[in-house]
């Protein structure tokens, strides 16, 4: 890393409910404002959709009785982008970061979260591939990981959810992304048995440091989240 790289301080906060993780990251927004520092956040959460300011409701397929029977809930959000699920076995990313400090626009920033991701991939031997004009990462022409982000007074907030090994019949409840066309997959779908979600973690903290030219730093209670849950894969 060269002298003088920016440091990244890392957090591995386990499973976190959506509610709570997304209160952190609006601490950390304020406090990056403030100081600068880019953080990075890692993380599973219970079954949840979350939808985008401009996601219609006509992509969540199924009622509120189907929905409670499936132990999910549903939130309407400030990222960018459509309807989306998040589940236990999916690696979520939140990089709290000072655009202007890095010298990133927007769809800079979105496409290096791409390169993050397609070399996490490439790591376990999987083809990431980017599909022009829809945001996220493909692999064998099905979406593996999407992207929602906010920009808001420079600093950076929501981020990419990798399908690791989740549930995948969940996404079969909404039109992901908004885009009926598309199939989802997962690691474990592509390698034909599962990765440790810890293995998925230290690559993608790898990528993330060589992308944004990074020291990543871990180990830093800052970015703690206390009521958050161990990973499902230490219970």
């Amino acid at each position: 890393m060269p002298q003088g790289a920016i440091r990244c301080t890392v957090s591995r906060l386990g499973l976190v409910p959506y509610q709570e993780a997304f209160a952190h990251q609006q601490r950390l927004v304020a406090a990056c404002r403030d100081d600068g520092r880019a953080r990075l956040l890692l993380l599973e959460h219970p079954h949840t959709y979350t939808l985008g300011p401009r996601g219609s409701v006509d992509h969540l397929l199924i009622d509120e009785a189907r929905l409670a029977s499936l132990g999910t809930e549903v939130h309407r959000v400030d990222r960018g982008g459509d309807i989306t699920y998040h589940g236990p076995g999916q690696l979520v990313g939140y990089p709290i970061l000072d655009l202007r400090r890095l010298s990133y626009g927007p769809r800079d920033y979105v496409r290096a979260l791409e390169s993050t991701l397609i070399d996490a991939l490439a790591a376990f031997g999987i083809a990431g591939e980017r599909v022009p004009g829809r945001p996220g990462v493909w692999a064998g022409g099905a979406k593996i990981a999407a992207i929602g982000v906010r920009i808001s007074r420079r600093v950076s907030s929501h981020g990419f959810a990798l399908n690791v090994d989740p549930n995948l019949s969940y996404f079969s409840h909404i039109v992901p992304c908004g885009l009926p066309d598309i199939t989802v997959t997962s690691m474990t779908n592509e390698l034909g048995a599962a990765r440790a979600m810890e293995a998925v973690i230290d690559a993608t903290i790898d990528a993330f440091g060589r992308v944004f030219s990074m020291e990543m730093r871990e180990g830093m209670t800052e970015n703690a989240v206390p009521s958050a849950i161990p990973s499902l894969e230490a219970v």
